[in-house]
């Protein structure tokens, strides 16, 4: 066999006969950290602190009810907390029936001046709630609608040659929808 190997190198084997394995997983001895009490009657008590830090909320070190501690909290871990994420939703406050009114008769009797954003604003609402609550009649609509679309043409007007001909193409891909 020795001979065939000096004349024939290839034939050797050159890769490992197993695949390689993991070694066997080693748990940590659960009760390493725990803590043992002797009860009577020959009892072992044990206990594991949980892995996380106690806080001053916790009732695993402090097993009486949060209820019924004398002490309020300490005031540090409430001033301790991050700032909030978002900024809190404004609210604005209810209407009352004579308010709704007022802004329905204003909204009538002159929509291009007591626009939807004028009247929330001296009304302390949304303009999207007084859009539901005094909306214009569909003439009055397609008027404003009219009147916001020759506004836009007159700002297109000054648009250039590749604005232009971008617009143009749109309206025209519209058309075949």
């Amino acid at each position: 066999m020795v001979i065939l190997r000096a004349f024939f190198p290839f034939l050797t084997r050159g890769y490992a006969t197993r695949l390689p394995q993991k070694p066997p997983i080693r748990h940590p001895d659960p009760l390493s950290n725990a803590v043992t009490t002797s009860l009577p009657e020959h009892l072992t008590f044990i206990h594991r602190p949980p892995p996380s830090p106690p806080t001053p909320f916790s009732l695993t070190v402090n097993p009486s009810s949060p209820l019924l501690r004398t002490e309020p909290p300490a005031q540090s871990t409430i001033l301790d907390l991050p700032p909030p994420l978002k900024k809190p939703a404004l609210t604005h406050p209810r209407l009352s029936e004579e308010a709704i009114a007022e802004m329905r008769r204003l909204r009538t009797e002159n929509p291009s001046f007591y626009t939807c954003r004028k009247l929330a604003d001296s009304f302390g609402c949304s303009p999207s709630f007084v859009s539901y609550i005094a909306p214009l009649k569909p003439s009055q609509q397609r008027a404003a609608l009219a009147k916001r679309d020759r506004e836009h043409e007159k700002a297109r007007a000054r648009w250039g040659e590749k604005a232009s001909l971008i617009r143009e193409i749109r309206r025209k891909r519209k058309e075949f929808w």
